[in-house]
């Protein structure tokens, strides 16, 4: 069985977050280290939103700000998401690996499919999201969690798992939240609307659309027995052995950069 990396690393701010899940793809580029999937989570809570999002335009910032959250913008498209009570998860393999389509939805089939399984291990009955099926799931806000795409997963029929994906350097990053718990409340209120008529249509929409573990769940789940479930599923989902790992010096040393440069800096999180 191929053996491919488990990086857990723990609670990071934001922009290290960004900067490990960049500084893993490109060093997995240049063929120094196997597939990865690595799992955080975020300190302090943090709103991120899609590489094309206009971060004025679409976030309440002085709210952001009064919650003492923190905002960074992610290198993969898609909207708004509020890191909070979730566990991350990002994937990365090399577009020419063998178990890899080289269609963007097809991928997200193969890596969802960990996904699945984890949901599985945590007795909740999921399914993937058909194509057809996403065809005709309209979002109606700017977060992430009012619609499903193709191949993310639902639980009785709501979005339970978010998911975004880039290519670079022939490399694929596929990464996303877990809800456990979500505070519905909070991710309206530093989202932009119109006015307080629209916010409150909108919210009830989302909460018709999305649902967190602990929501469905009798009894509620923990972050580490999420950890626990999600790997064991991710290494099920993808036909590998998951062997424990460290971030490479290189690895570190490129993040820290990246985190110092890009992902820390006014210029690219505020750059649309």
């Amino acid at each position: 069985m191929e053996q491919w990396r488990f990086l857990d690393t723990g609670v990071r701010s934001p922009a290290m977050n960004m900067a490990i899940d960049e500084a893993v793809l490109a060093i997995h580029s240049e063929g120094k280290t196997h597939p990865s999937v690595r799992f955080y989570t975020w300190e302090p809570s943090t709103v991120s939103i899609g590489y094309f999002q206009k971060a004025e335009k679409e976030i309440d910032l002085e709210k952001v700000k009064a919650y003492g959250l923190g905002f960074v913008r992610r290198a993969t498209g898609g909207r708004t998401v509020l890191h909070d009570k979730e566990l991350t998860y990002s994937v990365v393999v090399s577009e020419s690996h063998p178990a890899m389509p080289s269609g963007v939805t097809d991928a997200y089939r193969i890596i969802s499919a960990g996904l699945l399984e984890g949901f599985r291990l945590l007795d909740l009955q999921a399914d993937m999201v058909s194509p057809d099926q996403a065809k005709f799931a309209i979002p109606s806000s700017a977060a992430c969690f009012d619609a499903p795409s193709s191949y993310e997963l639902v639980v009785e029929g709501k979005k339970v798992a978010g998911s975004a994906q880039t290519r670079q350097k022939g490399v694929i990053l596929q990464h996303g939240s877990i809800l456990l718990d979500i505070d519905v409340d909070m991710l309206f209120d530093i989202i932009r609307h119109p006015n307080e008529r629209v916010r409150e249509r909108l919210k009830r929409s989302f909460v018709d659309k999305a649902v967190a573990i602990n929501q469905v769940r009798p009894m509620p789940v923990a972050l580490d027995d999420a950890r626990k479930s999600f790997r064991e599923g991710f290494a099920k989902g993808l036909g590998v052995e998951l062997m424990d790992d460290e971030l490479t010096a290189e690895e570190k040393d490129l993040a820290e950069q990246l985190a110092r440069e890009k992902y820390g800096c006014d210029e690219w999180n505020f750059k649309r």
